[in-house]
């Protein structure tokens, strides 16, 4: 059965919203790229106007520190909308969703455990693959002494092993020799102090796939071709083309084989990691032409106009307020019969 989204009959619920303001954290001293992630207002402008649309009551709550704040006062909603990305630890992401497991109030998007593990993109690309669905070969490397370990054929591709929105990606992250390789991998260390991903560099064509649903309801809102012009950085969806991408990227429905091969490996590892309600798997094809997972993103931004995955349902004609009414059908559905959905 599809995820059907949510109309204005169903019974109003106390809806909050946790999330992290990009300008608070510029005011705090943090750079542009270290609040990359984190939302503007007319984000939460939007997101809240497509709660009200479908008949809810919304409170803003903002980051966890204004979550711990509130929860401590005695606060509680019937449904957290949660897009907070968080600001420290592999576990980031995962914060909130725990916090609210341990008040048992139920959220949008994956559960703690799924967002711990997405995000390393590492410790993914290993379980994915042993789902038995492709991924380039890879390894991640921990310090500089681990570089003569790296033993794949060039070219590779490197990148931090826990970021998002391109941070760390560049031109320079396709790698053709050794002494770009240590040059390189030196680089990511020293600036994101986390591990680097190193993979097989994969030629064909970059995709990635919206997803919508929970389990065997979880189904492909359609797959965007990410295509970069004569002016982007070249080899890669970077930090820069993501940033100006007016300019730099254009995106276009795909619908050939090829891109539905794409689909099913996308579902099939949204699946198989226990991601819900919705988000984008990225994929990459190999010079066979066989897509490749590269990684998952369940808690993919929600810009109405600038955020992939907004973009992907703009293209298939999916308005905004739809969107956010297939994530809140997900979401409530696993609310109300719980024992059924994993809690």
């Amino acid at each position: 059965m599809e995820c059907q989204p949510v109309t204005k009959t169903t019974s109003p619920l106390q809806i909050g919203i946790t999330y992290d303001l990009r300008r608070d954290y510029l005011a705090q001293g943090y750079t542009e790229e270290e609040t990359a992630e984190f939302d503007r207002a007319d984000t939460i402008d939007a997101l809240e106007e497509a709660l009200a649309h479908h008949g809810h009551a919304v409170r803003r709550i903002g980051n966890i520190r204004a979550l711990v704040e509130r929860l401590a006062a005695g606060e509680r909603w019937d449904l957290v909308f949660n897009i907070a990305e968080g600001l420290h630890g592999f576990g980031r992401e995962a914060q909130i969703p725990a916090l609210l497991e341990a008040y048992d109030i139920p959220c949008t998007f994956s559960d703690s455990l799924v967002l711990g593990l997405a995000l390393h993109k590492g410790i993914t690309q290993a379980l994915v693959r042993s789902l038995g669905i492709p991924t380039p070969d890879f390894f991640v490397l921990q310090t500089p002494a681990d570089l003569p370990r790296v033993r794949l054929p060039f070219p590779l591709f490197a990148k931090p092993v826990a970021e998002g929105t391109g941070k760390g990606i560049s031109a320079a992250s396709r790698i053709t020799g050794m002494e770009q390789l240590e040059t390189v991998c030196r680089g990511l260390l020293d600036k994101f102090n986390q591990p680097v991903l190193v993979e097989s560099y994969l030629p064909g064509r970059e995709f990635t796939v919206g997803i919508v649903g929970t389990g065997a309801e979880a189904r492909s809102l359609g797959v965007v071709e990410i295509l970069l012009t004569e002016d982007a950085e070249s080899h890669a969806y970077s930090y820069v083309n993501k940033e100006h991408y007016e300019e730099l990227v254009k995106y276009r429905l795909a619908d050939d084989p090829m891109a539905r091969q794409a689909a099913e490996t996308a579902l099939a590892a949204w699946r198989g990691l226990g991601c819900r309600d919705a988000g984008r798997v990225d994929l990459r094809a190999d010079a066979a032409g066989q897509p490749r997972f590269l990684e998952v993103n369940p808690l993919a931004g929600l810009h109405p106009k600038h955020s992939d995955l907004p973009i992907l349902c703009t293209l298939r004609g999916i308005s905004y307020r739809e969107l956010i009414g297939f994530i809140l059908a997900s979401a409530l559905q696993r609310r109300m019969a719980p024992q059924e959905a994993g809690g």
